[in-house]
């Protein structure tokens, strides 16, 4: 999933880079930020017995924990960086911050191609590799 989502900025023709901890763009994405993505993309289990009590209650409850995790675990990032967490539950569930995320590439990678249909292409491939 981290390789899809490094191609997919690559295509919108934006400078970054993979390191061991995250991707980031080598150019400001917003507010004069580079952004960066946790590259151990995590897709916590909707029906784990750990996680079921809140999945039953609400929708995407595992992923928006793991994605908090991941925002306290990169906090010192937020001084230089537009930092996202990447977590999708293994029932097809996303975060906000993911969504976010391929839809601004998508909406970049439009204004490149011109193709209308790049944010669900991307959303298509994620979820074909979760």
């Amino acid at each position: 999933m981290n390789d899809i989502l490094w191609r997919a900025v690559k295509r919108a023709q934006i400078p970054a880079t993979k390191e061991l901890a995250n991707g980031s763009t080598l150019i400001p994405w917003s507010r004069g930020k580079p952004m960066a993505w946790d590259v151990d993309v995590t897709v916590p289990d909707t029906y784990a017995e750990s996680h079921i009590g809140d999945t039953a209650t609400e929708a995407g409850a595992a992923a928006n924990q793991v994605a908090a995790n991941k925002i306290a675990k990169y906090d010192e990032l937020a001084s230089t960086h537009i930092f996202y967490p990447v977590a999708i539950e293994t029932g097809g569930t996303w975060n906000q911050w993911v969504v976010e995320l391929v839809q601004e590439i998508g909406r970049r990678v439009i204004l490149i191609t011109g193709e209308p249909r790049e944010s669900t292409f991307l959303f298509q491939q994620l979820s074909i590799a979760l």
